[in-house]
C-alpha cells in the first residue's frame, strides 16, 4: 500500500512538473494580465504627495510587472541547454558519501530529473513572486515625486527588493526546471541576498527617521520576509544537501 501510495505521489509529482515546463507562455501571459491588473488598480486609489501622477509614479510598477517575465525570458535562452551544462569545478555539498558518475549514467539514473519532491520546490519559488508582490501593493503607496525624503526612500528600497528578488527566484525556478549544475548553489545565494535585502532595507530607512505608525508595520513586514527565508533554507537546505535525487540530478552523484 505505501509503495503504490508512493507510486501515485511520484506520477502525479512527474504530471505536475510536465505541465508546468509546457505551460510556461500561458504562465508568464498570466501573470502580465494579472500583474497589471493589480498595479493599476494600486495606482488608481490614489497617490500619496502633492502633484500629478507622471512617469515617475508608474515606472516602478512597470518594473514589478516586467522584470519577472524579462527574468525567466533571459534565464530560459540561458539554461536552454542546463542539463549539460559543466559540472563545477569544487564541491561545496560535501555532506555524505557519494560516487561521481558522467552524464550519461546520471541521466539514466531512476531518480534524475526536477521531479518528486523537487516539484514542490519549484512551485514554492513560482508562488513566491505573486505573494511578494502583492504584498508589496498592499504595503506601499504609489507616490508622486513631491513626498518627504522618508517616504522616498522607503518606496524606492521596496520596490528595489521586490523587483531584485520576483527576478532573482525566477531565474532560480528555471535553472531548476533545466537541471542545471549550479541550481542548489543558485537557490543558496537567492537566499543570502533575500536576507541581506531585509537588513538593508530596515537599516537605510530607519536612517530616515520614519514615523512611528510606518516604522512597527514597516519592521513587522521586514520581520515575516526574514522568518519566511529561514523557513525555506530549514525546510530546503538539508534536502538540497542529501537527497539522492538532487545529487544525481544537479551533480552528478550517485551514493558510495
Amino acid at each position: 500500500m505505501i509503495a503504490a501510495l508512493t507510486q501515485n505521489m511520484q506520477t502525479r509529482a512527474a504530471n505536475l512538473l510536465a505541465a508546468l515546463e509546457a505551460s510556461l507562455k500561458t504562465i508568464m501571459a498570466f501573470w502580465l494580465i494579472l500583474a497589471m491588473g493589480a498595479c493599476s488598480l494600486r495606482v488608481s486609489l490614489g497617490a500619496v504627495g502633492a502633484g500629478s501622477n507622471d512617469l515617475g509614479t508608474a515606472l516602478p510598477y512597470i518594473l514589478v510587472i516586467v522584470m519577472p517575465l524579462v527574468s525567466m525570458g533571459l534565464a530560459l535562452k540561458w539554461f536552454a541547454d542546463g542539463e549539460n551544462m559543466a559540472q563545477p569545478d569544487m564541491r561545496l555539498a560535501l555532506v555524505g558519501k557519494w560516487r561521481d558518475v558522467d552524464a550519461s549514467e546520471a541521466k539514466a539514473h531512476s531518480l534524475y530529473g526536477a521531479s518528486g519532491i523537487m516539484v514542490s520546490l519549484l512551485v514554492g519559488m513560482l508562488l513566491n513572486v505573486p505573494v511578494r508582490v502583492a504584498e508589496f501593493l498592499v504595503a506601499i503607496p504609489a507616490i508622486t515625486s513631491a513626498v518627504p525624503s522618508w517616504l522616498s526612500v522607503l518606496h524606492f528600497m521596496m520596490t528595489l527588493d521586490v523587483v531584485l528578488l520576483t527576478s532573482l527566484y525566477t531565474i532560480a525556478f528555471v535553472a531548476a526546471l533545466r537541471r542545471v549544475p549550479l541550481f542548489p548553489r543558485l537557490l543558496v545565494a537567492v537566499w543570502c541576498i533575500d536576507l541581506a535585502m531585509q537588513l538593508s532595507v530596515a537599516q537605510l530607512v530607519a536612517a530616515q527617521g520614519l514615523p512611528s505608525s510606518v516604522a512597527a508595520p514597516l519592521q513587522t513586514l521586514l520581520d515575516a520576509n526574514v522568518k519566511k527565508v529561514l523557513i525555506s533554507v530549514g525546510l530546503w537546505a538539508p534536502y538540497l544537501l542529501l537527497s539522492r535525487r538532487v545529487n544525481v540530478t544537479y551533480r552528478h552523484r550517485v551514493e558510495a
